[in-house]
């Protein structure tokens, strides 16, 4: 981003800050996209990546008044849409122990399918397998590791930004990097050349 749209986004942010829902507005487009991908490949559910964004967008909207400016406003935005699908995934847990017929919310479209784009019509059943493993992979990584890598391979944030999203240090994020990688590489060793 650059020094002048860093500049248009915190004069949103002031504004915003100020009770202008216009400002606020504005934020939402340059920055839903964004957010909706993050709660997507934490959730694996569009439906309930809606409920994550929305939450997310809303609290964002109560607590403008906290954003002190020391980090980006997406920086800020993403650590919110994080922990909420943190939070999500851990009242998933829950209800799937709790409940005798735990089964997916009918959500048809892979996860990965939203994340890389729609595959045309040509696309193998081998890269559906691939797909599916690359689901089933994610499925094993802990709620940061999930977070990490998704904001790292999914999003493109730099290492320093995630750190401060995930509000932990630099070392940290490189850690679950590494033993997520190390975990999809394993769920996706059958596909990954030597």
């Amino acid at each position: 981003m650059s020094d002048q749209q860093k500049q248009i986004e915190f004069e949103l942010v002031r504004r915003a800050q100020n009770g202008d829902e216009k400002a606020f507005e504005q934020l939402v487009v340059l920055h839903d996209r964004h957010v909706l991908k993050v709660a997507y490949s934490m959730t694996g559910s569009l439906v309930d990546a809606q409920d994550v964004y929305q939450e997310t967008f809303l609290r964002a909207f109560k607590s403008i008044q906290s954003f002190r400016f020391a980090s980006s406003f997406r920086t800020w935005l993403l650590r919110i849409a994080v922990n909420q699908s943190i939070n999500w995934r851990k009242k998933r847990k829950r209800r799937a122990f709790f409940s005798l017929n735990s089964t997916n919310d009918g959500d048809e479209k892979s996860q990965l399918d939203f994340i890389v784009g729609s595959l045309d019509s040509s696309t193998s059943v081998h890269s559906e397998e691939i797909l599916k493993q690359i689901q089933a992979g994610l499925t094993t990584l802990s709620h940061k590791e999930r977070a990490v890598f998704t904001l790292r391979h999914f999003q493109d944030i730099k290492l320093k930004e995630i750190a401060t999203t995930m509000n932990c240090a630099e070392g940290t994020v490189k850690n679950l990097l590494f033993r997520a990688t190390q975990k999809m590489q394993k769920a996706l060793k059958e596909y990954i050349e030597d």
